[in-house]
């Protein structure tokens, strides 16, 4: 299983370490205990602070212990994604479950 702290090139569903804030896409103060849950396809933004992002996609991300975190992330891609990914918690997910609109910036197609 591989966990990443800044999402490899092509994912568009990470869980990654919780920084303190993020200002202009860049982690500031460094990171908190928690982990959070980004996925792409699901409108979320990896360089939008949490107070920045909806309600919606604020449930989605978090925090999360990391045990929980594996959970959610498994159970999200699951339920949203319509397939389990073995092994990474990293994933790119195929078109079928992008959105028309494609991701957001930050995020690779």
């Amino acid at each position: 299983m591989q966990t990443h702290d800044e999402p490899a090139p092509g994912w568009t569903l990470v869980l990654r370490r919780q920084p303190v804030h993020l200002v202009e896409g860049r982690p500031k103060g460094g990171y908190t205990d928690a982990y959070e849950l980004i996925c792409c396809d699901c409108g979320d933004d990896p360089d939008l602070d949490n107070r920045d992002i909806s309600p919606d996609l604020q449930r989605i991300r978090g925090p999360y212990r990391f045990s929980a975190g594996i959970e959610a992330y498994r159970r999200h891609d699951r339920l949203q994604h319509g397939q389990p990914r073995s092994g990474s918690l990293t994933s790119s997910h195929d078109k079928a479950g992008r959105s028309a609109s494609g991701p957001p910036a930050g995020c690779v197609s």
